[in-house]
């Protein structure tokens, strides 16, 4: 499912004229990365990653979302609109510390759907290289974000602060018992 999702967002991404490059998490998901052009600010980057996001999530909503909290999911892959503008994620090759030790591993697209965490790991991976540079080799060029694209995303509430004020809400109608 977390392959689909990123398929999708390669199409939203597509569709505005974008290319990214994938990775996979070394847990259950792919990373997406777009480089976007020198001069870009944080809160236009932010933005346009929502609107991408939201524009995944249109493309097939009966398999991904993009709600924050996770018990308004329903079961569908999340798409993290929250990781642009400084948050952390995991670097391209980094073992991570689950069983099999996977490791974060660049992929072509043409290859998403074949792969999983488990052809990746502390054991496999040094060898798969071949003396190159998939995650370099595979990472377009800066890119301008559309127009439209960011004025959308500064139209949709950031996730994390959204969820923290319906966290807010819910804990206060169980407070007052419904």
């Amino acid at each position: 499912m977390a392959v689909q999702a990123g398929l999708l967002v390669r199409e939203a991404l597509r569709n505005d004229g974008l290319e990214g490059a994938v990775k996979t998490s070394g847990a259950k998901g792919v990373h997406v990365f777009v480089p976007v052009a020198p001069g870009t600010g944080v809160e236009d980057l932010a933005a346009a990653t929502r609107a991408v996001a939201a524009r995944a999530e249109r493309l097939d909503p009966g398999l991904a979302t993009t709600a924050f909290i996770r018990e308004d999911r329903g079961g569908k892959v999340f798409l993290d609109s929250t990781r642009a503008g400084g948050a952390t994620v995991v670097a391209a090759y980094s073992p991570r510390v689950r069983p099999g030790v996977p490791v974060s591993f660049p992929v072509q697209w043409a290859d998403l759907d074949r792969v999983t965490p488990a052809d990746f790991t502390i054991r496999t991976a040094p060898g798969l290289p071949a003396g190159a540079d998939p995650w370099a080799e595979g990472m377009p060029e800066p890119q301008a974000l559309p127009e439209d694209l960011i004025a959308e995303g500064h139209t949709i509430p950031i996730a994390r602060v959204q969820a923290m004020h319906e966290g807010k809400r819910r804990a206060a109608r169980a407070r007052k018992g419904g």
